[in-house]
């Protein structure tokens, strides 16, 4: 009966999402966990033979640390940001568009998913151009410097009339962090950044980041002080308070700045946590962390779906 009385549950979630489209950005920490990756396949099988048009997004981190420091280059990175040299884009081109790519795909197709390999210079999905220097401030000290950060792009067009055309005839594409510039030379662009431009462009009802995290925590140490619900100024607040630091502020901000651009809600879950996606999407309260416009009800709401 349990069983009988969750699939009534999940019916008018169903019904809400079915046609919908949700991007997806997967975390590189979750791609290269075997396990993670596999059960994600499962939920995505799953969301597409319900009629929910899914965009994957990717990122890859710490597999492009881990082959940098095999090549004997030392990453570095300012506030989340990977600065880009040439031999750090031939990595990112390497392990985002190759390794992980490839990967996710395997994973899909076993579950009988029909899932398209892209990054964002095919189809001239993504036009960026190269980050001038950019004026960072140290969160520790306090101390301000210009930081080049190479090869890094900030996205400046888009065009998802080929993600369009897949999601209609039932495919899901999964896209690599790379756009083009005028000259068709790759950059690196954060995947943050490439999911939150994409779900806005497409209109997407949701954006989710899967990480390895259960969502925002109050204190990054103890899951049980995650928070479920915040509105973008509680968002906001917390950004500025110096509770989210490090990397969750880039995936914070760029949330925002999906559901200023309309997208419907954000969310950050778990990626390890098994089929976490599937409880975040079709039960009452869900399990990540729900952002939503400022017209939103209060995160201490009990129903927050």
């Amino acid at each position: 009966m349990r069983d009988v009385r969750l699939l009534k549950e999940a019916l008018p979630y169903l019904r809400r999402h079915r046609r919908k489209t949700m991007v997806i950005k997967v975390g590189g920490e979750i791609a290269a966990n075997a396990e993670a990756l596999d059960s994600l396949a499962q939920d995505v099988s799953l969301l597409t033979h319900v009629n929910i048009r899914i965009v994957i997004v990717h990122g890859g981190g710490p597999q492009a640390t881990s082959l940098s420091k095999k090549l004997g280059l030392e990453p570095k990175m300012v506030q989340g940001r990977r600065v880009t040299d040439e031999e750090t884009l031939a990595v990112a081109k390497m392990v985002f568009a190759g390794q992980i790519n490839v990967d996710m795909l395997s994973a899909l197709r076993r579950h009988g998913v029909r899932a398209v390999g892209l990054s964002g210079v095919d189809g001239d999905i993504l036009h960026a151009t190269k980050r001038p220097l950019t004026e960072m401030t140290d969160e520790s000290t306090g101390e301000t410097t210009l930081v080049d950060f190479g090869h890094v792009g900030d996205v400046t067009d888009v065009d998802t009339g080929l993600l369009s055309l897949l999601v209609e005839q039932g495919y899901v594409p999964v896209i690599s962090s790379l756009a083009g510039d005028e000259d068709g030379s790759p950059l690196n662009v954060n995947a943050d950044t490439v999911a939150s431009v994409l779900a806005r462009d497409l209109g997407a009802s949701k954006l989710v980041t899967l990480t390895s995290v259960p969502g925002l925590l109050r204190d990054a140490t103890d899951p049980e002080t995650l928070i479920s619900r915040l509105t973008i100024a509680e968002a906001r607040d917390l950004m500025a308070s110096g509770a989210v630091a490090g990397g969750m502020v880039p995936k914070l901000t760029t949330m925002i700045e999906a559901l200023e651009g309309g997208v419907g809600a954000a969310v950050i879950l778990s990626g390890v946590e098994e089929s976490a996606l599937l409880l975040e999407l079709f039960t009452v309260r869900g399990v990540g962390t729900l952002i939503e416009a400022d017209g939103g009800t209060s995160r201490t709401a009990g129903a927050r779906r």
